[in-house]
Protein backbone atom coordinates (compact mmCIF):
# COMPACT_ATOMS: atom_id res chain seq x y z
CA UNK A 1 0.00 0.00 0.00
CA UNK A 2 2.96 2.15 0.84
CA UNK A 3 3.78 2.91 -2.85
CA UNK A 4 0.41 4.70 -3.24
CA UNK A 5 0.43 7.24 -0.65
CA UNK A 6 2.81 9.71 -2.61
CA UNK A 7 0.69 9.25 -6.04
CA UNK A 8 -2.40 10.29 -3.68
CA UNK A 9 -0.71 13.25 -2.19
CA UNK A 10 0.22 14.47 -5.27
CA UNK A 11 -3.68 14.19 -6.56
CA UNK A 12 -4.57 16.23 -3.41
CA UNK A 13 -2.29 18.74 -4.96
CA UNK A 14 -4.18 18.53 -8.38
CA UNK A 15 -7.32 18.24 -6.03
CA UNK A 16 -6.40 21.85 -4.39
CA UNK A 17 -5.24 23.38 -7.66
CA UNK A 18 -8.27 22.27 -9.11
CA UNK A 19 -10.40 24.16 -6.45
CA UNK A 20 -7.88 26.98 -6.67
CA UNK A 21 -9.13 27.50 -10.35
CA UNK A 22 -12.94 27.74 -9.77
CA UNK A 23 -12.06 30.47 -7.47
CA UNK A 24 -9.15 32.59 -9.06
CA UNK A 25 -11.57 32.59 -12.01
CA UNK A 26 -14.40 34.01 -9.90
CA UNK A 27 -12.28 36.44 -8.50
CA UNK A 28 -11.92 35.34 -4.81
CA UNK A 29 -7.38 35.14 -4.49
CA UNK A 30 -7.65 34.82 -1.12
CA UNK A 31 -9.36 31.29 -1.40
CA UNK A 32 -7.63 30.62 -4.48
CA UNK A 33 -4.29 31.07 -2.34
CA UNK A 34 -5.16 29.43 0.36
CA UNK A 35 -5.80 26.40 -2.23
CA UNK A 36 -2.63 26.59 -3.90
CA UNK A 37 -0.43 26.83 -0.77
CA UNK A 38 -2.05 23.64 0.83
CA UNK A 39 -1.49 22.34 -2.94
CA UNK A 40 2.31 23.38 -2.93
CA UNK A 41 2.37 21.78 0.75
CA UNK A 42 1.35 18.89 -1.24
CA UNK A 43 3.60 18.73 -3.90
CA UNK A 44 6.45 18.84 -1.26
CA UNK A 45 5.65 16.17 0.63
CA UNK A 46 5.05 13.72 -2.48
CA UNK A 47 8.15 13.64 -3.36
CA UNK A 48 9.52 13.64 0.10
CA UNK A 49 7.20 10.76 0.84
CA UNK A 50 8.46 8.78 -2.21
CA UNK A 51 12.07 9.14 -1.17
CA UNK A 52 11.46 8.47 2.42
CA UNK A 53 8.87 5.41 1.13
CA UNK A 54 11.73 4.30 -1.31
CA UNK A 55 8.86 4.28 -3.74
CA UNK A 56 9.90 6.54 -6.74
CA UNK A 57 8.35 5.55 -10.20
CA UNK A 58 8.11 7.18 -13.72
CA UNK A 59 4.65 7.43 -13.00
CA UNK A 60 5.08 9.42 -10.15
CA UNK A 61 7.23 11.67 -11.96
CA UNK A 62 4.74 12.04 -14.54
CA UNK A 63 1.52 12.70 -12.21
CA UNK A 64 3.46 15.09 -10.44
CA UNK A 65 3.86 17.59 -13.57
CA UNK A 66 0.49 16.95 -14.30
CA UNK A 67 -0.98 18.34 -11.32
CA UNK A 68 1.80 20.98 -11.48
CA UNK A 69 0.44 22.13 -14.28
CA UNK A 70 -2.32 23.01 -12.85
CA UNK A 71 -1.49 23.94 -9.28
CA UNK A 72 1.42 25.92 -10.57
CA UNK A 73 0.28 26.76 -14.11
CA UNK A 74 -3.04 27.38 -14.75
CA UNK A 75 -3.80 28.89 -11.49
CA UNK A 76 -0.94 31.75 -12.04
CA UNK A 77 -1.99 32.39 -15.23
CA UNK A 78 -5.29 33.02 -14.22
CA UNK A 79 -4.57 35.37 -11.71
CA UNK A 80 -2.15 37.39 -13.77
CA UNK A 81 -4.52 37.55 -16.21
CA UNK A 82 -7.06 38.76 -13.80
CA UNK A 83 -4.59 41.73 -12.68
CA UNK A 84 -3.90 42.64 -15.57
CA UNK A 85 -7.65 43.11 -16.71
CA UNK A 86 -7.94 45.50 -13.02
CA UNK A 87 -5.27 47.90 -15.32
CA UNK A 88 -7.82 48.30 -18.22
CA UNK A 89 -11.37 48.96 -19.14
CA UNK A 90 -12.91 45.94 -19.72
CA UNK A 91 -16.30 46.37 -21.54
CA UNK A 92 -19.78 45.79 -19.91
CA UNK A 93 -20.78 41.86 -20.87
CA UNK A 94 -24.41 40.89 -21.44
CA UNK A 95 -26.21 38.08 -20.46
CA UNK A 96 -28.45 37.77 -23.97
CA UNK A 97 -27.31 34.47 -25.29
CA UNK A 98 -28.06 36.20 -28.58
CA UNK A 99 -24.75 37.69 -28.77
CA UNK A 100 -22.07 36.21 -30.82
CA UNK A 101 -20.01 36.15 -27.95
CA UNK A 102 -22.66 34.52 -25.71
CA UNK A 103 -22.37 37.33 -23.77
CA UNK A 104 -18.12 37.30 -22.48
CA UNK A 105 -16.04 40.33 -23.94
CA UNK A 106 -12.57 39.56 -24.57
CA UNK A 107 -9.98 42.05 -23.72
CA UNK A 108 -6.80 41.36 -25.46
CA UNK A 109 -4.30 43.00 -23.12
CA UNK A 110 -5.02 40.92 -20.24
CA UNK A 111 -3.97 37.55 -22.38
CA UNK A 112 -0.76 38.14 -22.04
CA UNK A 113 -1.02 36.70 -18.21
CA UNK A 114 -1.63 33.32 -19.50
CA UNK A 115 2.23 33.30 -21.14
CA UNK A 116 2.97 32.21 -17.64
CA UNK A 117 0.71 29.63 -18.30
CA UNK A 118 2.62 28.67 -21.90
CA UNK A 119 6.24 29.33 -19.68
CA UNK A 120 5.05 27.01 -16.79
CA UNK A 121 4.06 23.84 -19.30
CA UNK A 122 7.23 24.55 -21.41
CA UNK A 123 9.27 24.83 -17.99
CA UNK A 124 7.52 21.20 -16.76
CA UNK A 125 8.30 19.27 -20.15
CA UNK A 126 11.73 20.12 -19.96
CA UNK A 127 12.46 18.71 -16.44
CA UNK A 128 10.81 15.64 -17.51
CA UNK A 129 13.22 14.89 -19.73
CA UNK A 130 16.30 16.20 -18.07
CA UNK A 131 18.32 14.20 -15.78
CA UNK A 132 20.43 16.46 -14.36
CA UNK A 133 17.84 18.18 -11.89
CA UNK A 134 18.51 15.70 -9.13
CA UNK A 135 19.97 17.86 -6.95
CA UNK A 136 19.41 21.24 -8.15
CA UNK A 137 16.73 22.95 -10.47
CA UNK A 138 17.90 24.93 -13.79
CA UNK A 139 15.17 27.45 -13.76
CA UNK A 140 13.45 29.17 -11.16
CA UNK A 141 10.88 26.05 -10.11
CA UNK A 142 7.06 26.42 -11.17
CA UNK A 143 5.77 26.59 -7.04
CA UNK A 144 8.71 29.42 -6.10
CA UNK A 145 6.97 31.10 -9.54
CA UNK A 146 3.30 30.73 -8.34
CA UNK A 147 4.12 31.94 -4.79
CA UNK A 148 5.32 35.48 -6.57
CA UNK A 149 2.07 35.72 -8.52
CA UNK A 150 -0.22 34.88 -5.72
CA UNK A 151 1.64 37.40 -3.54
CA UNK A 152 0.29 40.08 -5.52
CA UNK A 153 -3.23 39.96 -4.90
CA UNK A 154 -2.50 39.05 -1.23
CA UNK A 155 -0.59 41.83 -0.67
CA UNK A 156 -3.82 44.35 -2.32
CA UNK A 157 -5.80 42.61 0.55
CA UNK A 158 -3.47 42.99 3.09
CA UNK A 159 -1.00 45.21 3.27
CA UNK A 160 -2.51 48.47 3.00
CA UNK A 161 0.29 50.01 1.29
CA UNK A 162 -0.81 53.14 -1.38
CA UNK A 163 2.67 52.65 -2.68
CA UNK A 164 2.51 48.85 -3.65
CA UNK A 165 -0.89 49.14 -4.64
CA UNK A 166 -0.22 51.53 -7.08
CA UNK A 167 3.09 49.46 -8.44
CA UNK A 168 1.10 46.24 -9.00
CA UNK A 169 -2.17 47.75 -10.62
CA UNK A 170 0.20 49.26 -13.21
CA UNK A 171 -0.11 47.54 -16.29
CA UNK A 172 3.67 47.75 -17.65
CA UNK A 173 4.90 46.61 -14.27
CA UNK A 174 2.48 43.36 -14.54
CA UNK A 175 3.49 43.03 -18.30
CA UNK A 176 7.21 42.88 -17.36
CA UNK A 177 6.78 40.93 -14.76
CA UNK A 178 5.18 38.28 -16.27
CA UNK A 179 7.89 38.37 -19.47
CA UNK A 180 10.94 38.31 -16.63
CA UNK A 181 8.43 35.35 -14.96
CA UNK A 182 8.29 33.52 -18.42
CA UNK A 183 12.21 33.59 -18.45
CA UNK A 184 13.40 33.13 -15.42
CA UNK A 185 10.99 29.67 -15.64
CA UNK A 186 13.14 28.29 -18.72
CA UNK A 187 16.36 30.15 -17.53
CA UNK A 188 19.94 27.78 -17.39
CA UNK A 189 20.25 29.58 -13.95
CA UNK A 190 20.92 26.96 -11.39
CA UNK A 191 19.08 27.15 -8.37
CA UNK A 192 19.32 24.51 -5.16
CA UNK A 193 16.86 22.17 -4.01
CA UNK A 194 14.92 21.93 -0.64
CA UNK A 195 16.03 18.52 -0.25
CA UNK A 196 17.52 17.43 2.83
CA UNK A 197 19.68 13.93 2.13
CA UNK A 198 20.89 14.55 5.83
CA UNK A 199 20.26 17.23 8.47
CA UNK A 200 24.13 18.36 8.61
CA UNK A 201 24.50 21.95 9.21
CA UNK A 202 27.45 21.99 6.96
CA UNK A 203 26.16 20.21 4.07
CA UNK A 204 22.85 22.11 4.24
CA UNK A 205 24.73 25.71 5.08
CA UNK A 206 23.02 27.44 2.20
CA UNK A 207 19.42 25.80 2.83
CA UNK A 208 19.20 26.29 6.22
CA UNK A 209 20.41 30.13 5.76
CA UNK A 210 17.65 30.70 3.57
CA UNK A 211 14.85 29.11 5.54
CA UNK A 212 16.09 31.30 8.51
CA UNK A 213 15.81 34.53 6.25
CA UNK A 214 12.89 33.56 4.39
CA UNK A 215 11.16 33.34 8.37
CA UNK A 216 12.66 36.37 9.36
CA UNK A 217 11.14 38.33 6.52
CA UNK A 218 7.75 36.98 6.56
CA UNK A 219 7.30 38.09 9.99
CA UNK A 220 8.76 41.56 9.38
CA UNK A 221 6.93 42.20 6.09
CA UNK A 222 4.31 39.34 5.73
CA UNK A 223 2.71 38.78 2.17
CA UNK A 224 5.42 41.47 0.80
CA UNK A 225 8.22 39.51 1.93
CA UNK A 226 7.10 36.82 -1.06
CA UNK A 227 8.81 38.48 -3.61
CA UNK A 228 11.63 39.35 -1.53
CA UNK A 229 12.03 35.70 -0.71
CA UNK A 230 12.19 34.76 -4.38
CA UNK A 231 14.92 37.38 -5.28
CA UNK A 232 17.23 36.11 -2.00
CA UNK A 233 16.62 32.61 -3.56
CA UNK A 234 17.82 33.46 -7.27
CA UNK A 235 20.80 35.19 -5.50
CA UNK A 236 21.67 32.93 -2.70
CA UNK A 237 21.71 30.49 -6.08
CA UNK A 238 23.86 32.32 -7.82
CA UNK A 239 26.84 33.00 -4.82
CA UNK A 240 26.44 29.58 -4.33
CA UNK A 241 27.30 28.32 -7.95
CA UNK A 242 30.12 31.22 -7.47
CA UNK A 243 31.85 30.03 -4.58
CA UNK A 244 31.43 25.53 -5.74
CA UNK A 245 33.62 26.59 -8.77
Amino acid sequence: MKKYIPNALTLLNLFCGSIAVIFAVNSNFIAASIFVFLGIFFDFFDGFAARKLNVQSELGVQLDSLADMVTSGVVPGIIMYKLLSMTVDMPETSNSWETPTFGFNLSLLPLIGLFVTLASAYRLAKFNIDEEQQTYFKGLPTPANTLLIVSLPLILEFQNNDLMNAIIINKWFLIILTLLSCYLLNSNIKLFALKFKNWGFKANATRYIFIILCLIFLIIWQFAAIPLVILLYIGMSVLDNLASK
